[in-house]
């Protein structure tokens, strides 16, 4: 039987899982390019020969998803695997219409074939869109495990912007390591919370590699936490399985690919963002819950708002800067920036689009539903100084931090700022404490407190 031709629809991240756990060994199927969208500048390069295998020693080349049905035709594709995420189920199948029309059949894989089993007990913490607050989950389940005295190490996602190859694995325990590793801003905005609580985070590209390195890890590890992203399903097979979900986008639960299967995957369900939601918008949660997971656990949670400095915000017309990609494909309207200037008596919102430069202008012609929030994009250095060019040229009495990161330990702000800080509190019972006890019993580990 001759090869099968495929192409992998990706965006730098699960496209490089589905083709390393199916494809890279299989002799049945000829992986002849990939695709990109979401990511800037990832299209017009190779996934190296290195992290190919011997099938493919001279790479796979990338390239524009806007090009897809010239792809299939040149290069005789058979299969077409969709392999990105935090899309519209209207997307994936306008996808599958281009891949059908140009005459290829359209896949979609599964977590049988791509979940990789860990030798530590896992949990995984995923969302069902962008920007729901699964970061701050992931580092609520990690401060509760080793307040218990367990060793704790997180594997992120991954965001593989720069060189591949040399981002195999990546181990992140210091803030010289985000240095060390190039990080992007988003990917900072991931790790260094992380770091600074005092648990180690690996990514990369090779997550098999990855696992195995992180359950032997230097510093020990009882638990293995995958800390998941867009609302991706996880890479790992989870022994307890943790989906976030967010009343501020009510009813997207249902909607998105494959953030539904997040939620029909969820042992645990947590409801963000009560505090700042409408009633009816989280009871359309509740809802969506029980309709498709009606056995999960449901834990009421809330994302509470503090800043360094109200002052800053009291009575000023602020620029409120918000984490990059869940204001472009996550689309949220409402962040944490725009709470806590609500919250701490800004006098208005200033809209940064008459003042954007670069790259950040065209972000905001690709999103125009970003409206008057700045992203804080930084894929590469251009996109840096493009944001702090933006920032600094916009006419505000101040700036209103709202990313994960120190943005202002990476670019200069010349006007006054406060940075948001926001993390995940439980309401009432269950909880996740309750939740973590039983897995902690259920695998042996409370003998290593």
């Amino acid at each position: 039987m001759s090869k099968r031709n495929v192409v992998i629809i990706g965006a730098a991240g699960r496209d490089f899982h589905n083709f390393n756990t199916c494809f890279r060994d299989n002799g049945n199927y000829n992986v002849v390019a990939f695709t990109a969208a979401q990511i800037p500048d990832i299209d017009g390069r190779k996934y190296p020969g290195e992290l190919a295998g011997s099938l493919y020693p001279e790479g796979i080349p990338i390239f524009a998803e806007q090009d897809l049905p010239e792809i299939i035709t040149k290069y005789k594709v058979d299969d077409c695997v969709f392999s990105y995420s935090d899309v519209t189920y209207n997307k994936v199948m306008a996808v599958s219409a281009i891949v059908n029309a140009a005459g290829a059949s359209f896949m979609l894989m599964g977590p049988g074939p791509t979940m990789i089993k860990s030798e530590k007990p896992l949990i995984a913490v995923g969302a069902v869109r962008t920007g729901c607050g699964k970061s701050q989950t992931s580092r609520r389940v990690i401060e509760l495990l080793m307040s218990k005295g367990l060793k704790v190490v997180a594997v992120r996602h991954p965001m593989p912007y720069g060189d591949l190859f040399a981002q195999k694995v990546q181990r992140f325990a210091t803030i010289g390591d985000l240095e060390k590793h190039k990080c992007t801003v988003e990917e900072m905005e991931e790790y260094e919370p992380h770091v600074v609580r005092g648990n180690v985070i690996y990514a990369g590209v090779d997550y098999e590699a990855i696992l195995r390195q992180a359950e032997k890890d230097p510093g020990g590890c009882d638990v293995v936490v995958w800390d998941g992203g867009n609302n991706d399903f996880p890479f790992y097979k989870p022994d307890l399985m943790i989906t976030v979900t967010d009343p501020h986008r009510a009813g997207h639960e249902l909607m998105y690919y494959p953030g539904e299967v997040t939620l029909r995957l969820a042992d645990v369900v947590i409801i963000n963002k009560i505090d700042t939601s409408a009633p009816d918008d989280i009871q359309t949660v509740r809802n969506s819950i029980e309709k498709v997971n009606p056995g999960a656990v449901v834990i009421d949670g809330a994302s509470p708002i503090k800043v360094d400095d109200p002052s800053v915000i009291r009575g000023k017309k602020v620029l409120v800067v918000e984490d990059g990609p869940t204001l472009t494909h996550g689309e949220m309207k409402i962040g944490a920036g725009v709470v806590a200037a609500r919250k701490f008596g800004a006098e208005g919102l200033v809209d940064p689009r008459p003042y954007t430069v670069g790259r950040l202008t065209e972000t905001f012609r690709l999103y125009p539903g970003i409206g008057t929030l700045l992203p804080a994009m930084g894929y590469g250095e251009q996109q840096l100084r493009d944001l702090e060019t933006t920032i600094n040229n916009t006419e505000c009495d101040s700036v209103v931090v709202a990313t994960p990161i120190d943005l202002t330990r990476i670019i200069k702000i010349n006007k006054p700022n406060t940075r948001v800080y926001y993390d995940l509190q439980e309401i009432g019972e269950p909880n996740l404490s309750q939740v973590l006890d039983d897995f902690i019993i259920k695998f042996k580990l409370i003998g290593k407190k």
